[in-house]
C-alpha cells in the first residue's frame, strides 16, 4: 500500500462555528482568526494506491458552484484536485474508488463537474465507484434542516443517477484489505472513518470526527455537529484509544498538520507529535 496526500485547496469558516461554545480567546491559540472572524482551514485529501486498486478519500469543494456560493467560503491556495492528483502520478480516470467520509459539500462537491459552458453534470471519476453507506445517504437526501444547506443536490444525485454510487454497511466493516472504517454519528449521521494498516502503523482518517490538532480537548467541538454530546463521548473514546494504540491520525482540515499523534496526560489525552505522512 501506498498513500499519497491529495492537498484540493483551503477555504475559511467562522471560528465560533469550529469551535461552539469554547471562547475565542482559547480557541484562537491554535487557529487564529481574521478582521471576520473566519479562520482558515483545509481540505486534505488521501490516495490509497493498494494493488489494482485506487482509492480516493473524500474530494473537496470542488469548482462549479457560483460566485455567490464561493464567496462566502474565500477559497484559496495553489493546490486542486486535479494537479494534486496529477503530482501523485495519476489522472481521474485512474481512480478506482472514491470512498466518501460523509456528504456535506467541502468533502463531495469535487466528485461532479459541469460539462464545459453549461449545467449538465458529469462524473469527475468517470471509472470509479463512490461509496457512501444507506443510512448517510438517506440522511443527505432528506435532510433536517439544520443540515439541509450542506448538502447540495448538484453533489449526490448525479452519483446516483450515473450508476456510480454504492453503499457500505451503515457501522463498520472492512473495505479492502488492509483497509477497515468505523462509523460516528454525533457530526452527522453514520460519518466513516478510515482506518489503513500502513508501514507498520494504524492510519486513521478523522475527518470531521476531529478537524483539527485545536479539536483535541474534549469540549471543543464544532456547532456544526448535529449532536454534541455524542460527539463528546465519541471523541473521548476514540482518542483513549488512539493514545493507547499510537494511532497516526490523518487530519483533513487542519492548516498545518497533516498528521499528530496523541497521548494519556493527568489532564486527558493531549497532543504529542505533529508530522507529514512522507515522514511516516
Amino acid at each position: 500500500m501506498q498513500l499519497h496526500v491529495i492537498d484540493t485547496g483551503y477555504f475559511k469558516l467562522d471560528g465560533g462555528a469550529m469551535f461552539g461554545v469554547v471562547p475565542k480567546a482559547l480557541w484562537q491559540r491554535t487557529n487564529p482568526a481574521d478582521e471576520n472572524n473566519l479562520c482558515t482551514w483545509a481540505m486534505r485529501c488521501l490516495l490509497v494506491e493498494s494493488g489494482d486498486r485506487l482509492i480516493l478519500i473524500d474530494n473537496g469543494i470542488g469548482d462549479k458552484q457560483s460566485e455567490k456560493f464561493f464567496s462566502h467560503y474565500y477559497l484559496h491556495g495553489d493546490s486542486n484536485l486535479r494537479s494534486s492528483l496529477h503530482k501523485a502520478g495519476f489522472d481521474e480516470g485512474e481512480v478506482t474508488d472514491n470512498f466518501l467520509t460523509h456528504l456535506h459539500f467541502d468533502h463531495c462537491g469535487g466528485g461532479v463537474k459541469y460539462k464545459e459552458g453549461g449545467t449538465v453534470p458529469e462524473m469527475v471519476f468517470g471509472n470509479a465507484k463512490y461509496w457512501s453507506n444507506k443510512a448517510h445517504w438517506t440522511w443527505a437526501t432528506e435532510p433536517n434542516d439544520r443540515e439541509k444547506a450542506s448538502f447540495l443536490t448538484e453533489n449526490l444525485l448525479p452519483m446516483q443517477q450515473s450508476g456510480q454510487l454504492h453503499f457500505l454497511e451503515a457501522e463498520a466493516g472492512q473495505f479492502i484489505d488492509d483497509f477497515s472504517y468505523i462509523t460516528v454519528d454525533g457530526h452527522t449521521d453514520k460519518q466513516m472513518l478510515p482506518k489503513l494498516s500502513y508501514k507498520g502503523h494504524t492510519v486513521v482518517f478523522v475527518a470531521d470526527l476531529l478537524p483539527s490538532v485545536g479539536h483535541i480537548p474534549l469540549p471543543y467541538i464544532m456547532g456544526y455537529d448535529t449532536r454534541p454530546l455524542l460527539t463528546l463521548k465519541e471523541k473521548e473514546a476514540f482518542l483513549r484509544e488512539a493514545a493507547e494504540q499510537k494511532y497516526i491520525l490523518f487530519l483533513e482540515h487542519d492548516p498545518n498538520n497533516e498528521c499528530c499523534t496523541v497521548k494519556m496526560t493527568e489532564k486527558g489525552v493531549r497532543l504529542d507529535q505533529t508530522f507529514k505522512l512522507s515522514e511516516l
